[in-house]
């Protein structure tokens, strides 16, 4: 697995083959990454249940500002760690939480984000679930968008605060984009 585009583009991605991990293939990435491609630049990222780190890794490597990384597997925040310091990027961070303390943790900090991956394992169909807590604890920017793959049902055109604004189907899988207004 490699990073598809930008500044390290062609590098190797570290721990695609950990179990219990889903990572996106190319070219779902590379397709997702052309609808949002324009909220990249500068963007504060938070990859939730990161699993390999690839879609944080290529917003790094498209002119993301920063991104955090959290899983509660250590083994995959080991090889996303090997992957950072292969690439020698500084401006991330990693948590090897599960996703409702780090999302305590960054509602305590008043810690707010441009842009949100929620790719949870498919065994959690728990989606909409994480879509009102980022809405409620107010983790996402003004115009923020949050990107998110399933296998299951389709998600509402609304939730609260956020809006679907681009959806594509992809054999089983379904990439929703919503922006919070």
């Amino acid at each position: 697995m490699r990073i598809i585009s930008g500044i390290y583009k062609g590098r190797k991605i570290i721990g695609y083959n950990v179990e219990g991990t889903r990572p996106t293939q190319d070219r779902i990435r590379e397709s997702l990454f052309g609808m949002i491609q324009l909220k990249l630049r500068d963007a504060s990222v938070l990859d939730l249940f990161a699993g390999t780190g690839s879609l944080g890794l290529e917003a790094l490597s498209n002119g993301a500002m920063d991104c955090t990384f959290v899983d509660s597997n250590p083994k995959c925040i080991a090889n996303i760690k090997k992957t950072l310091q292969e690439f020698r990027i500084e401006n991330a961070n990693l948590l090897n939480l599960d996703y409702q303390k780090a999302l305590a943790l960054f509602e305590e900090d008043h810690r707010k984000f441009d842009l949100i991956f929620l790719d949870p394992p498919y065994r959690y169909q728990n989606i909409e679930e994480i879509l009102g807590i980022l809405t409620e604890k107010c983790l996402i920017n003004e115009d923020g968008i949050i990107v998110c793959e399933f296998e299951s049902d389709d998600l509402k055109s609304d939730y609260a605060m956020l809006r679907k604004i681009k959806e594509k189907r992809y054999g089983s899988k379904t990439i929703s984009i919503y922006q919070y207004k």
